[in-house]
């Protein structure tokens, strides 16, 4: 009775702190995605045009993406949960300061200042969920994790759409510095004081010996371009679903949260199966969302048949997230913090990557189903690099720390 009480206290610890780590998500997710949602009010506040608004979103993305790694190099020694409060903090303060932000000036700087802790505290939030559970549980775990940011794309974006509506822009930044405030605390209540690194010893010499590893490159490569696909479709959804399905304009949210349902959805069930076929999973993923962009130019027409096709893109791309951060786990053995955040900032390299050749396709008068198109060739890319690193594993000059997979 002593030892199943006991282990039921420890699950129930264990299941508060992977909560907390998920509010994390939670809190980064609704200002990733909210922002974007946001421009036309701070846009008309701040009295700057379209492009202009464009670098303020791109301010938060360049953030991430320089962040994340350098962050992880230099938080390297220092104990994670301290790393994990601390980056909240910092996440706290700059979305706070933003909500206060005079001019567009101010409002890119502090954008970006508010992308430099979000790699790197998914980086550090995943390493410590895996260390939490059993080694059979790990891409479970760090599913848990991820699920907080897909959950805000369904509840914490529209919650600060209509706040940003009912009482201004700056709102929604300050309720992002509250909930990061309360994240910051949860963290350090739940999470308990775990080793820096899987062995003694370590160094930011330590995390960038990764970045020697062929595996590693060919994993975040497989996301910044499988991942691309997605973001090709959601960039251009909206102006698709008003202008070619002529669905009335309350239809938008709705589509985002169909979208938000997928991601959701995919988060949770490619994690069950990344757990037993790590590699399998990533390939049938990235097939699946492959076919489901390919039909997609074919859905525009009906409401029903648009909403079916963004969930299944959506469920595509929330499937990839996990497995390949788990993949990053295997083939980063002792850089794991470091190879976790750069899977962040490949991510928001497809953030970038998808709409850009999606747009070019547009403008060259390839019509709103165009975006399917680029996004289907992107997670074929992605496909192929999956072959090259599986090739890679099975040479006799592979590296050996990934012959686990």
């Amino acid at each position: 009775m002593g030892v199943t009480a006991e282990a039921s206290r420890k699950s129930a610890h264990t299941s508060l702190a992977l909560f907390a780590l998920a509010m994390g998500g939670f809190t980064i997710g609704t200002t990733e995605f909210g922002a974007m949602g946001l421009v036309p009010y701070f846009s008309q506040s701040l009295n700057i045009n379209a492009q202009q608004a464009g670098y303020i979103i791109s301010a938060y993305a360049l953030g991430v993406v320089l962040g994340g790694p350098v962050l992880a190099v230099l938080v390297a020694r220092l104990p994670r949960r301290n790393v994990l409060v601390g980056l909240m903090l910092v996440y706290a303060l700059a979305n706070g300061l933003t909500g206060l932000a005079p001019n567009f000036y101010w409002m890119v700087a502090l954008r970006f200042i508010a992308g430099l802790p979000h790699g790197a505290y998914f980086g550090v939030a995943v390493v410590v969920a895996a260390e939490l559970v059993p080694l059979e549980r790990r891409a479970q775990a760090m599913a848990r994790v991820s699920l907080g940011l897909t959950v805000a794309t369904i509840l914490g974006v529209p919650l600060a759409s209509f706040i940003g509506q009912a009482v201004g822009w700056r709102w929604p930044f300050a309720l992002v510095a509250a909930l990061a405030c309360a994240t910051s605390c949860m963290v350090m209540r739940t999470v308990p004081a775990m080793r820096v690194t899987l062995h003694d010893g370590a160094s930011p010499l330590d995390e960038l010996e990764v970045l020697a590893r062929p595996q590693v490159w060919l994993t975040l490569g497989i996301g910044a371009i499988g991942f691309g696909g997605m973001f090709a479709v959601y960039t251009y959804a909206a102006s698709a679903l008003l202008l070619v399905t002529k669905a009335p304009a309350v239809m938008v949210p709705f589509m985002l949260g169909i979208f938000g349902c997928g991601l959701t959805l995919g988060n949770l069930m490619s994690a069950w199966f990344a757990d037993r076929a790590l590699m399998p999973t990533i390939a049938v993923v990235l097939i699946w969302m492959a076919a489901a962009l390919a039909i997609y130019p074919f859905m525009l027409h009906f409401v029903w048949s648009i909403l079916l096709a963004v969930l299944l893109i959506g469920s595509g791309g929330g499937g990839l997230g996990v497995p390949l951060q788990t993949r990053l786990m295997q083939v980063a053995e002792g850089g794991q913090t470091l190879a976790a955040a750069m899977n962040n900032s490949a991510l928001n390299i497809a953030n970038a990557l998808g709409p850009w050749l999606a747009g070019i396709a547009l403008a060259a008068g390839g019509g709103w189903g165009a975006s399917g198109w680029v996004g289907c060739g992107l997670a074929i890319s992605g496909l192929l690099l999956w072959v090259i690193a599986v090739l890679d594993i099975k040479r006799p000059t592979g590296s050996r720390a990934v012959e686990t997979a």
